[in-house]
This record gives C-alpha cells, structure tokens and sequence, in this order.
C-alpha cells in the first residue's frame, strides 16, 4: 500500500455483459477510504447488495500518490 493513499469503490449497472459502458444514472463511488480494508469492506456490502443483478459490477481502485510540487 502508498502511504498516504485513498481507495475508492467504484461501479453501478452496465449495459451489457462486457462491462465497458455503465447505464446512464446508475454510478456509484463510495469512499475515500484510508486502507484497503475498509474499501473491501464496503465493496463487500456493496456487491452483496447487487448480487442479484448480473450486470451490476463493482471495483476496488487506488487513488494514486500525488507527485509533490517542484
């Protein structure tokens, strides 16, 4: 893990099963979470919540580390 990184559960419905364009409206973004804990926690509840809808996916995604300015 980055010190200092924020993690995000990111996802909602897609149009189809190949998972490339979410249904307009249906975005979901939770977080900032501080560890990588607590967002697997949350896309736990979060999927289990949705498992009845196969189009429905979410994502675990690592905010990454900002460069310091020069």
């Amino acid at each position: 893990m980055t010190k200092g990184s924020n993690f995000w559960v990111i996802g909602g419905e897609f149009g189809s099963m190949n998972f490339h364009k979410l249904v307009e409206g249906s975005a979901q973004v939770q977080g900032p979470f501080k560890t990588r804990k607590e967002a697997e926690d949350a896309w736990r509840t979060v999927s289990e919540e949705n498992r009845h809808k196969a189009g429905v996916r979410f994502s675990i995604v690592e905010e990454p580390q900002r460069a310091p300015a020069a």
